[in-house]
């Protein structure tokens, strides 16, 4: 009969026969990487004095180096984030505003955001996970027997 197609393809059987890649797995070790924010880039006053990096900056730089990723980045890696540090300190110091869409896209390329972590593959483990706390403490828990014997009468 005309319309109806062939029959369709088994789902269990799959043309292509490479797996997904497997995740790399990054633990927290709460360690500081990477060098510092050096002084001097940002040029000077008519003093003469250094001018310094914006508090936004120092603190997005300190988060990359304590971050899981950092473990894995290399020195190129660290040259790439220091350029896109400019670029996030004049966004901030000068309220260039179009270069955040820059610092952006290349922050995710390190892994920035979750949904970046997941598209990079990367996935961040925590090696000691926190103890969850009961719903309910065990003082207020009374025995199924008492109640049994209360509702039977």
């Amino acid at each position: 009969m005309a319309g109806r197609g062939p029959a369709p393809k088994d789902p269990t059987k799959r043309r292509r026969r490479n797996g997904a890649d497997p995740d790399t797995v990054i633990i927290t070790d709460d360690e500081v990487r990477g060098p510092e924010l050096p002084e001097g880039v940002l040029g000077a006053d008519k003093e003469g004095t250094p001018y310094v990096w914006h508090p936004m900056t120092q603190l997005w730089w300190k988060t990359w180096r304590e971050s899981p990723q950092a473990s894995t980045f290399t020195a190129t890696d660290w040259s790439f984030l220091m350029d896109t540090a400019l670029m996030h300190h004049s966004m901030w110091d000068k309220g260039q505003w179009t270069l955040a869409a820059e610092v952006r896209l290349r922050a995710a390329k390190f892994g920035a955001t979750p949904e970046d972590r997941a598209r990079l593959k990367l996935k961040v483990d925590d090696p000691v996970p926190a103890r969850q706390a009961p719903v309910q403490s065990p003082q207020n828990v009374s025995d199924i027997n008492s109640r049994r014997a209360r509702l039977t009468g």
